[in-house]
């Protein structure tokens, strides 16, 4: 599984979200393929959550090949 950092779409910011996890069998979090976590601002123990969802080891032997990560 290979990360991949991107910033926080403007749809995203005006939404209140401050972290997503994407992953997808491509380079891209746009497709139908892609499963997408998101973090808003006022979730309840946001560093934790947020650690969790950048540790993809779990998902090295399944479909997807990345987690796109924005922040």
């Amino acid at each position: 599984m290979q990360k991949i950092y991107r910033k926080l779409t403007k749809n995203q910011i005006e939404r209140g979200i401050i972290f997503t996890s994407c992953l997808s069998e491509t380079k891209s979090d746009e497709y139908g393929d892609a499963t997408i976590h998101e973090v808003f601002k006022d979730a309840d123990d946001i560093p934790e959550t947020i650690r969790r969802l950048k540790d993809d080891k779990f998902f090295n032997n399944s479909q997807w090949s990345y987690n796109i990560i924005r922040d």
